[in-house]
Parts: structure tokens; sequence; C-alpha cells
């Protein structure tokens, strides 16, 4: 699944039938704990975020910082252990499934309370869900239903026991619950009641008002500066040693917007752990500091998303807009992606450390990644052709290829610019489309500016990133069907605009249809190919990333999906 929002900053199956299917759980404890030799109960770690969260609640915002707290503070029924990616039973501790896959009976582990003591029941997880799913609240965690088609159905027969009916058969299962936490309902009944449950729990809220079922508990939010974060003392988790966890008893997320300074808290020890990926100019640094046993250096793999450049081609956003004409035809898409050389941009803008990519999925998502999909190799004389075979020549002159009626390639192009590598990579697109006649002039926007302009569909093209949060394309249907919002060239479609997308709806409503791993596969590619053929969103390089953490933190298992350290975050302790 894809991050609704923009991201501004910037596999390892155990098996490919469990993968793909989503199906399959380990009924016992898969996480890794901390080695008992090594463990102390107790005791602080402080981990670098790059940006304060927008908001506690979890069911409307869902920005790194934000949902990084979320996963601290609230726990789901279902989690994919993001260091195996094997699903593992949570707040639930089995299901029983019917015959026809469409009906799920979850028990809820009996021993669970919220962290203000409050029992945990059926009825704070139908609340959730029927949260989630009134269109009123315009909760993110929607997305997180699109797999199963329609709205989930959920019903209680008792405190303990909940029913779950889906849409279909196939596709992810219950792993569509690894992105819902659940949310108590004994806290937040009066604000749905109200119609006000999106402005519920902001940041001013006192931590009193704040529960949950994770491993921390509000203590103190400071804006500018960090958030604190106790133990919950009503955690229900216990070591494999019996003892209890989560094994810290404070966590605090210290805000630290610039990379360069992370690295240098971490040296001097003023911090623990860097929650976010280095920056590649930081790599030399960081190494050296692991070279001489001062930190710990952490290769968490390929990214499973990377940077995307996209034109609007909302045909009535674009009406009055003559160019409209050029980049809706995918032959000048496909003439930008052949003028790029994408081995050269991996080592410009990412100093080496990233895989050339033609696609939406990477090689960091190996369970679908696929490999034989139509590419372009770096050809500027051909991509030249292209743009001729479509009417697109430089007739007077001017560095600039135009149609027969005058109207130039010249666009805009929306970006937040920051970190580095971004902005690299737009100033290197921006080159090398120059090289061939295509003019990208760089606007560098507010990263909310950025976004309310995509959704109002009034820019030329942009720039960014969409952070995958699931590697099952079955969670993220936002992005592949013409009518999700993050179908981002051309979102929420009343009905497909192409044929081409036409086809894509079909193959993936099929796909999560169907329960058959093979099956499920051989739909994807087609999508992708016919994705790879139309090139609605061009993709250049995926950065291998690093994060990094101190040598007293033991317990980590680092993940190429958000949060990429702190996800385990019960299991992690520090020596004192």
């Amino acid at each position: 699944m894809r991050v609704g929002g923009l991201r501004f900053s910037g596999i390892l199956a155990t098996g490919v039938v469990l993968a793909l299917a989503g199906l399959i759980f380990r009924t016992r404890d898969t996480t890794t704990h901390a080695p008992l030799e090594v463990a102390r109960r107790g005791g602080q770690l402080i981990a670098s975020v790059r940006a304060e969260p927008r908001t506690l609640n979890g069911l409307v915002a869902r920005d790194e910082t934000s949902e990084l707290l979320t996963v601290l503070t609230q726990a789901p029924l279902v989690r994919r252990n993001r260091a195996t990616l094997e699903l593992e039973f949570w707040l639930a501790e089995r299901a029983d499934t019917s015959a026809d896959g469409r009906t799920h009976t979850l028990h809820l582990r009996p021993d669970v309370v919220w962290s203000d003591g409050t029992p945990f029941t059926s009825d704070d997880v139908v609340f959730t869900i029927n949260a989630v799913s009134a269109p009123m609240f315009r909760s993110v965690r929607a997305r997180a239903f699109a797999a199963a088609r329609e709205e989930i159905r959920a019903t209680a027969p008792d405190s303990r026991t909940v029913v779950l009916s889906f849409a279909d058969s196939g596709g992810p299962g219950l792993a569509v619950l690894d992105a819902l936490p659940i949310f108590p309902k004994h806290k937040l009944e009066v604000a749905r009641a109200a119609g006000t449950l999106t402005d519920a729990w902001p940041l001013t809220s006192p931590a009193a008002e704040i529960a949950g079922t994770g491993p921390f508990v509000l203590h103190d939010y400071q804006p500018g500066r960090r958030v604190v974060l106790d133990r919950n003392l009503r955690y229900w988790r216990r070591a494999r040693d019996g003892g209890l966890l989560p094994y810290l008893d404070r966590l605090v997320l210290e805000l630290v917007p610039n990379a360069d300074d992370e690295l240098r808290l971490l040296e001097s020890g003023r911090i623990d752990a860097i929650e976010d990926a280095l920056r590649p100019e930081g790599l030399a640094s960081a190494r050296r500091a692991a070279a001489g046993n001062r930190v710990e250096l952490l290769e968490l793999g390929v990214a499973a998303d990377a940077d995307a450049f996209w034109f609007c081609l909302d045909p009535v956003a674009k009406k009055r807009d003559r160019r409209f004409s050029l980049v809706r035809d995918p032959e000048f898409r496909r003439a930008i992606s052949q003028a790029v050389d994408r081995e050269a941009f991996a080592q410009t803008v990412f100093q080496g450390e990233a895989v050339p990519i033609w696609g939406p999925v990477t090689p960091g998502n190996r369970a679908w990644f696929t490999p034989s999909l139509p590419r372009y190799p770096p050809d500027l004389a051909r991509s030249r052709e292209r743009l001729a075979s479509i009417g697109l020549i430089d007739r007077d002159g001017n560095g600039i290829v135009e149609d027969p009626a005058g109207t130039e390639a010249r666009f805009t192009v929306l970006t937040a610019g920051q970190p580095d590598p971004y902005l690299k990579g737009v100033t290197m697109l921006r080159d090398q489309a120059a090289k061939v006649g295509i003019r990208l002039e760089i606007s560098v926007v507010e990263p909310a500016a950025l976004e309310r302009r995509r959704r109002a569909r009034d820019y030329d093209a942009i720039y960014a990133r969409l952070p995958a949060t699931s590697l099952d394309p079955a969670d993220d249907l936002d992005f592949w069907l013409s009518s999700g919002a993050l179908h981002v060239w051309n979102p929420e479609q009343k009905t497909p605009a192409t044929e081409w997308e036409r086809q894509i709806d079909r193959l993936m409503l099929e796909q999560i249809s169907t329960a058959d791993p093979g099956r499920r596969r051989e739909l994807f590619e087609a999508a992708q190919r016919l994705f790879a053929e139309n090139l609605p969103a061009l993709y250049f390089a995926a950065p291998r990333m690093y994060s990094a953490h101190s040598r007293r933190v033991s317990g980590v298992q680092p993940s190429v999906l958000r949060p990429f350290v702190l996800w385990n975050a019960d299991s992690l302790a520090v020596a004192r």
C-alpha cells in the first residue's frame, strides 16, 4: 500500500507461495527478542525522526511520524513481521475461515486491556472498522479495505469474537488488517457520534485522553523538539523468558530535520538510533564510524518504493491546455524515458547506492518484482525519433521541440526539493530531457502546497514519491485502479480514461479475486507490462537503504518497510 500523501525525503519472502497468497500465519511468536545475555530491562532509547507528527489520531493521518506513533501506541489484529514478512496473529490469537474464504471468525486474546485499564473487547474492533468505513470521516485507513472490493462487515457475537465478512475469497484475505490498528471505542465513541472523529486526538491532547494497546503510551509532546513515550505498564506481550515487555522504560522521538546532524548526534551518543534511511552523502561517514566501532550500520535493502515523475493526465483539468495533446501520447513519455541514462542517474543522484528501475515495483519487493518488463535503454537518437514520429520537432531552432501548431514541449515540474537526492534527481531529469528538446522547469514548493496542487490537478508535472507500506499489490489498489485516489496521474476516474487503464482495472480486480498464487502473479505481471508500455509515471532508480544505531542497542531487525528500525520497539533493549 502507498501512503496517501507524497513523500519528499530520499523480498525477503520466506516462500513465494506465502508471500503471494498472504493467507498463512505464524501462530507462534516469530519476533526475535533482544538476546537475553545482552537485554536489560529499563533505560531510555532516543531515536531521531525528521518531521513532526501531524496528529495523534492514526485514523485520519498517515504521515511518516504520525504513522510511527500509531505503530508504537496501538496494535492491529494481525501484523506483518517487517523482518520476515510473515503474518502474525497479534490482538487476535487465531482465526477460523469459512470454506469459501469469505468469512473469518477471529478469536481475540483474553488478556488484553487498554493502557488506561479498560478491557479490550470485540466492540473496539467493530467500532474501528465502522469508523474507518464511514465516508464522512475520510479515514486514510479505508484504503486498506480496497482489496476487499467493498466495505468489510464486522459483527461481534460476544466480547472475544469478531466475525468479518469479505466480498471475495481471494486476494490478501486477513492481511488487509495489517494496516488497521484497533482504536478504543470508550475514548472515541463520543467524537464519532458527534461527527468530529477526524478532529479527535490533536497534538495538544493531554496524555490521559489517549489509550492504546501498543507497547508505549504518550508521556509528553514538545512541539519542534520531541515526543516522549513511556512503557505501557499494561502491555499484553511477554518476552521469551516470561518477563514484561517492552524492555525499555522510555522511548524518545527526537526531531532532527537535518540528516547530517543525525549522524553527528549518533556518533556523540546523544541519540541511540536513526529511524529514517541515511542520505547517500552520509554513508562514507557512517561507514567510518562503523569501522571504528562507534555505531552499527544497517543495510536495510533496496527500497520498496522510489522517486516517480508524472504529468497531469486528467483530460478535464487540462482541456484548455494545448500541451495536453503532447503528454497524453505514450510515445512522448517513452521518449523521455529513453532520454534518461538510469545507470548514470543511480551513480549521480545516489552516489552509486541505487539500482536502475523501469516501474513502480522495485527489486526490493522480491515477491512481486518482474525483471522482464519492457525497458527503454538510453538512446538520444531513438528518443528524438519517437518525438518526431508524433510531430515534435525543433522548428525554430530554440532548442525546444514543438508540434506543427507551434505548441512547445515546455513544462513546470513541482517538487519539494529536499532532501538533496530529490532535487538532484529532478535536476538530472531536466538536463537529460533538454538533450532531446523537452524543457522542464523546476519549481520547489512546500510539501503541503504540492499535495494540495496534486489533489486539485493544478500542475503540469510532479517529481516525488509515494511511500509503500505493503508489498502485496492487492493492498495497493488505490494506485493501480483508475478509480483510486493515488492513481496520481489521473485519480478517481468515474470510468477509465484509456483502454490500457481499463485493462489494468480488469487484471487487478481479477488478481484480488483469486487465491491461486501463480495466477495472481500472472495477472500482476500483465498489469505491470501494460504500465511499462504506457508509462503514466516514470521511474529511474531505487536507492539502497541504510540506517544506523548505537552499539548499545540490541534486538534491532531492519526492514525495507517503514518503520525501518522501530517496528519491533517492544523487543529493543539498551545496555547500561
